[in-house]
Formats: structure tokens, C-alpha cells, sequence
């Protein structure tokens, strides 16, 4: 008995919890003027729809039988007796429509089919919107393209529809009292403004192709003056003109004195031939101009939110101040580098900006970057226990040709190249001998171009690692600049593993080793071949006018193979 009270129990709740989806009434409003060829057409398309439940013909003044055709039909008929206008005729139907979603169709339109009034109705339906309008594909369009787009794109440019003017939209009843209806053929396109203005949800179906008379040109025009004047006066309710005439002269400005700023700081850190006292007032008279502006570009955009309803202004807000927030930004990483770079010792202030080199090889260089930027690096001191590593960053590695596990000669003492630690790239940590014998602190920034000056004599054993479990260590001594050079390749059993390039002396000899015992020698830039246990070596020079910093010496081992089988 327990059990059954439970799912009984169970039962009612859950009936209790499934409310009833409520039904919405559909009301669909036809504008008529003087349109008895086709008003019944559009109609009896119209009752085809079945979650269609009221037709309202609003007839504007007719002087034909347009009103006997709509009754005849089977519509409801609302009489004026003049013609008022597009506008008003909608506004009539929306005012006597009792229900909830309200679909405006145009009387004159040939080909209607019920499919494409329910693509109108259905996303409002489905809660997916709260106003449909449509898009389809007819053979003019001239106020649209010509009026219409131009005038949005400038004061409204968060609008993108393809057919602002499209004529037949559907809508919330209760979103439609929010919007004022325009008069005459202004109507479609303040509906458009008002709803993105009022963030209503607006969203554009595309019904295909559909079959209209085609207006004369007088109707264009009348049609094209009142697109116009909607789209002005909406532009100067929701102050749109102010934030494009006053506000976007204010940004402008603003961007004058922010480039000012830009440019009296790069003139005062990076032009040596310009004074320093011409840069400091371009500065001055930079950020004045600058303050002033935003001020004022603030003062206006607060006047025009609180003008404005909520909805979608940020988009144009955000599309009309982009260019002065991108100044800003440079500004701001401007600012920020050269407070990176401040020191303040013994009641002095110094600034030093250092940046990092853009590196581009114009030759064949052995890097596996073709293009790159690098540093600038700051010495630090090395880890405790790690007196004989330096950890290096990986683009300085690049700049002097070695790699991880490379031995680097530094005052007869040898480092062994580590990588640096996470979450420091550009830290290069050198132990206490080494920084001695360098010339350099702890807390200096070094440029990448001044790598090879600063670890200049600097004897390395760079390994090049084989996939056959052969090594050959490079060794050579780096210069502090750059000289032209002499490529060459390696090819074991005729495949080619090495290829490198630096100094070499011509016609002096370079020793070979192999296991780290002397094999032979070879003279620059004569080409060597040799076998050692079954495996062919040769090496071959090439001129291929390139610059390196790498210096080869005739005394020691110049290449050193290792065969671990």
C-alpha cells in the first residue's frame, strides 16, 4: 500500500508539472490600395495556413473593388476613407488585430504561397525571435540599394540586412507597442531602427523569389523621400548624428594628440639627431590635446547612452571609436615597455628601452627559422649547484649556432648549454666565472644583435645528433661580427646529415677526428673523402656568399664523428 501512495504521488506531480503550452493566435494584417486583381489571391494563399486564425484587410481609400474582393474572400475589412498611407494602414490593423503575433503582408504580390507566409511566422512561433523580417529576390530594389543601405550603413551601421525595406515582417503583438509606426513607406525601415535600437530580437527569412508590380519612378521617389526622412529623424532621436558629427570629430582629435604622444616618445628614445626638448614639447602639447578630446568624447557618449534606449548602440559605439581605442592600446604598450625598462638607483632614474631583433635570413642559413624575433635577454644569476651550466633561451642558441647539450669554452672553463626555466624565456643565467669573464651584471639587457660581441672568442663543441646513432661535434670559435663565409656539407654512405657554415682560413688545413682520435686533415675549400669501418665520410665546400659569425680554427678539431655502432 506504502509503494502505491508513493507513485501516486509521483504521478500527480509530474501532470501537475507539464503546464499546458499556450496557444498563440496569429493575426495577419494586408495593406490595400486599389489592389482588386490580386487582394483575393493573397487572401485565399493566406487561409491556407492553418495556425492562422485572423485576416484583416485594412483597404486605404480604394477607388476599385478592392474591398467586395477582400470580403468575398473571407477576410475581415477595416475602411479608410482616404488614403492614409502604408504606415497607417499597418498601424490600423495592428491596433483592431486581437492576437498575439501579427504577420503584415503586402496585397499586390503574385506568386504568395503558403510556404512562405509560415517561414515568416514560424521562428515567432518557435520563441526563436520576437520579429521576422523577409528577404527575397525581386527586380528592383533601386530604393533599397540606393537610399536605404547607404543611409543605414552610416548612422546605423550595426544594421546588415540584405532588404531593410523588405515590406512583409511578422511580429509580437506585445513588441510592436514599444514601436512607433511610421506614416506612409518609412514604416518598414523604422521598424528595422527601432527594434536594433531597442534590442528586440530581429531576424531576416528568406521567402525565394516573389513577384510585385513594378513602381514608376514618381512612386520612387515619394518612397525614397520617406525612407529618408525616417531614417534621418531615427539617426537624430537615438543621436546617432551626434556621435557621427560631434563625437567622431572629437575622436579624431583625440587621435592627433594620442600620435602626438606616440611620436614625441619615439622622438625622445629613438631619433638621436632631433633635441630632446623638441620631443618632450610634442609630448606635452600631444597629451593635452589628447586629454581634452577624450574628456570630451566622454562627456558626449554619456549623454548619448542616456539618450538612447538599451539595445544595440555598443556595436556602433564600439565601430565608431575603434580607431581612437586602437591608439590607446599603442600607447599603452608604448608606455608599458618603457616602464619595463626604468631603473632607479641612487636617486636616479633610468630609462633604457631594449627591443627585440627581427631576424631574416636573406641566404641559405642552416636555421630552421627563416624569419624570427628575438630578445631582448636579461643576465641573471645561476641556479644553486649549477656553477659549470648556462641556461640560455632558444632564440640565443639560434643567434650563435648551438644547442641543448653543447659545451661552450668560456676563459679555459667549460659551461655545458641548458634550457631555461618554465616561464622564463628570454632569461639568460650564467654562473659567477663566466659573468666575470663576459663583462656583464646581473639585471643587464642584452640585445640579440650583441650576443656574438658579448660571448666573442667563446670556443663551442656544438653536436649535430643523427638519426644512425652517429654524432659529429662542430667546433669553432665565435667572432664579434659578421663575416663572409664558406658553406659545407657532410654526406655519410652518400646521404647528406651536416650543413653548416663559417670562417675559414683558405688554403690552411682543418683537423678531422673520429671517436675523438686524429683521422686526417682537410684544406679549405678542397673537397675530403675518407672511410672509417664500412661508412663512406665526404665533405664538401661551397661558396654560397652567406655571412656567419662562426670562426673555424686550423688547430684542433674542426669536425669530430662519433659512431656508437
Amino acid at each position: 500500500m506504502y509503494w502505491f501512495l508513493v507513485i501516486v504521488v509521483f504521478l500527480l506531480a509530474g501532470i501537475k508539472s507539464q503546464k499546458p503550452k499556450k496557444y498563440q493566435k496569429v493575426s495577419v494584417i494586408i495593406p490595400a490600395y486599389n489592389e482588386e486583381e490580386t487582394v483575393a489571391k493573397v487572401i485565399g494563399v493566406v487561409k491556407e495556413v492553418s495556425f492562422v486564425d485572423e485576416i484583416i484587410v485594412v483597404n486605404d481609400g480604394s477607388t476599385d473593388n478592392t474591398e467586395s474582393e477582400a470580403l468575398n474572400a473571407g477576410a475581415v475589412v477595416i475602411n479608410h476613407a482616404v488614403n492614409k498611407g502604408k504606415g497607417e494602414a499597418l498601424y490600423t490593423g495592428y491596433k483592431e488585430a486581437e492576437c498575439d503575433i501579427i504577420a503584415f503582408i503586402d496585397a499586390d504580390i503574385y506568386n504568395l504561397t503558403s510556404g512562405k507566409v509560415e517561414a515568416m511566422i514560424k521562428p515567432i512561433l518557435e520563441g526563436k525571435t520576437d520579429i521576422t523580417k523577409t528577404k527575397f529576390s525581386r527586380a528592383s530594389g533601386r530604393v533599397t540599394e540606393l537610399t536605404a543601405k547607404p543611409l543605414l550603413n552610416f548612422f546605423f551601421p550595426e544594421i546588415s540586412f540584405e532588404q531593410p525595406l523588405s515590406g512583409q515582417f511578422a511580429a509580437r503583438k506585445e513588441v510592436l507597442k514599444k514601436i512607433n509606426f511610421e506614416k506612409d513607406y518609412g514604416v518598414d525601415v523604422g521598424i528595422v531602427i527601432d527594434a536594433d535600437v531597442l534590442g528586440i530580437s530581429i531576424t531576416e527569412v528568406d521567402i525565394g523569389a516573389i513577384e510585385h508590380d513594378m513602381s514608376p519612378l514618381s512612386d520612387l521617389n515619394i518612397m525614397a523621400n520617406e525612407v529618408v526622412r525616417t531614417i534621418i529623424g531615427r539617426a537624430n532621436k537615438y543621436g546617432r548624428v551626434v556621435m557621427i558629427d560631434d563625437i567622431g570629430y572629437f575622436i579624431r582629435m583625440s587621435i592627433v594628440g594620442l600620435s602626438l604622444v606616440i611620436l614625441g616618445l619615439f622622438t625622445i628614445f629613438f631619433v638621436k639627431f632631433v633635441p630632446l626638448a623638441v620631443g618632450v614639447i610634442i609630448s606635452v602639447v600631444g597629451i593635452i590635446i589628447a586629454i581634452y578630446y577624450i574628456i570630451k568624447v566622454i562627456v558626449k557618449s554619456i549623454h548619448m547612452f542616456r539618450k538612447t534606449p538599451r539595445g544595440n548602440l555598443v556595436k556602433s559605439f564600439i565601430k565608431i571609436h575603434f580607431p581612437m581605442i586602437i591608439s590607446i592600446i599603442v600607447l599603452l604598450l608604448m608606455i608599458s615597455t618603457f616602464i619595463g625598462a626604468a631603473h632607479f638607483e641612487h636617486g636616479v632614474l633610468s630609462i633604457e628601452p631594449n627591443s627585440r631583433n627581427l631576424i631574416i635570413y636573406a641566404d641559405n642559413s642552416p636555421s630552421d627559422n627563416s624569419i624570427s624575433v628575438r630578445g631582448p635577454y636579461t643576465i641573471d644569476a645561476a641556479i644553486e649547484n649549477e656553477s659549470n651550466i648556462i641556461r640560455m633561451p632558444s632564440d640565443a642558441m639560434m643567434t650563435l649556432g648551438i644547442g641543448l647539450n653543447d659545451t661552450i669554452k668560456i676563459d679555459d672553463r667549460n659551461y655545458i648549454i641548458n634550457e631555461t626555466r618554465p616561464g622564463e624565456p628570454d632569461i639568460l643565467r650564467l654562473p659567477i666565472n663566466a659573468k666575470n669573464e663576459l663583462n656583464v651584471e646581473t639585471g643587464d639587457i642584452i640585445q640579440n644583435s650583441r650576443l656574438n660581441e658579448i660571448f666573442s672568442g667563446s670556443t663551442i663543441s656544438h653536436a649535430h645528433y643523427l638519426d644512425n646513432n652517429t654524432t659529429i661535434y662542430e667546433k669553432f670559435t665565435v667572432s664579434d661580427r659578421y663575416y663572409n663565409s664558406t658553406s659545407f656539407e657532410v654526406f655519410i654512405n652518400n646521404e647528406s646529415v651536416m650543413y653548416s657554415t663559417g670562417m675559414f682560413k683558405e688554403n690552411s688545413t682543418y683537423d678531422i677526428a673520429i671517436g675523438g682520435e686524429y683521422i686526417t686533415s682537410v684544406m679549405v675549400p678542397e673537397n675530403k673523402s675518407l672511410t672509417y669501418q664500412n661508412n663512406s665520410i665526404d665533405i664538401e665546400f661551397m661558396d654560397t656568399n652567406s655571412t656567419s659569425i662562426k670562426q673555424y680554427n686550423s688547430n684542433g678539431n674542426f669536425l669530430n664523428f662519433y659512431f656508437n655502432n
